[in-house]
């Protein structure tokens, strides 16, 4: 495409949209975790409720792994992905035992409407006729949108609840950063060599990304 960097397409999109990037990382249901004033309902049913996204996430990764596999032409695409649904095992472990904590009965909520909407997206992602690049470019998407929200409750200044900081270091760590590091990478090196119509498509499922986050932290606060 015409002016657009193909050595840091993913950058140059953040650029672009950074208004809207800006509102998934800086939602006010991560500045209330940040300033401390967050309402721990809120928290609660952002628990739950991201619990039943992770488990609807495990096989859009299966997907972008699949598809990695097939269409890479670089075997640590196959490692960092693979890292990533071990991870996903160990996170949902992680929620069920916040939950507890919490005493959420996970058993008992049903996803919201907001949620199964982010769901179906995802699982429209999944068709053999969606790329390797897209899939690939929204996972990044969707792991550094809680990366950077989530690093920015850990960081100077902050006044994050301590019941509320084990949440924040299981995404916003240095590990985590390092992560959706080589996700960018993958991401930007697939970006580089695809074809107009790929990039148009990965642009706009990356927007609809930002949207379907914003809405996710909308709902968690009873916004909507």
């Amino acid at each position: 495409m015409e002016g657009l960097d193909r050595a840091a397409v993913v950058d140059t999109w953040v650029k672009k949209y950074r208004r809207k990037y800006l509102r998934a990382i800086r939602h006010p249901f991560i500045l209330g975790i940040r300033d401390g004033s967050v309402e721990m309902s809120s928290f609660r049913r952002w628990l739950a409720q991201d619990y039943l996204f992770v488990r609807a996430f495990v096989p859009f990764v299966a997907s972008v792994l699949v598809k990695a596999w097939k269409e890479s032409d670089d075997n640590f695409d196959v490692d960092v992905i693979l890292a990533g649904i071990a991870a996903l095992n160990e996170e949902i472990a992680w929620f069920k035992k916040e939950a507890m904590k919490w005493n959420v009965i996970l058993d008992d909520v049903e996803a919201e409407k907001i949620n199964l909407d982010y769901c179906n997206f995802l699982e429209s992602l999944m068709s053999s006729e969606v790329s390797y690049t897209q899939s690939v470019t929204i996972f990044w998407a969707i792991e550094v949108v809680y990366q950077e929200s989530f690093a920015h409750c850990l960081e100077d200044g902050s006044k994050t609840p301590d019941e509320l900081k084990d949440t924040c270091h299981r995404w916003g760590s240095e590990g985590f950063g390092h992560y959706c590091q080589d996700l960018k990478n993958i991401a930007n090196r697939r970006l580089e060599k695809v074809s107009d119509d790929v990039l148009v498509k990965t642009e706009a499922s990356l927007l609809c990304v930002l949207e379907h986050e914003v809405e996710f932290w909308n709902m968690s606060r009873g916004a909507n």
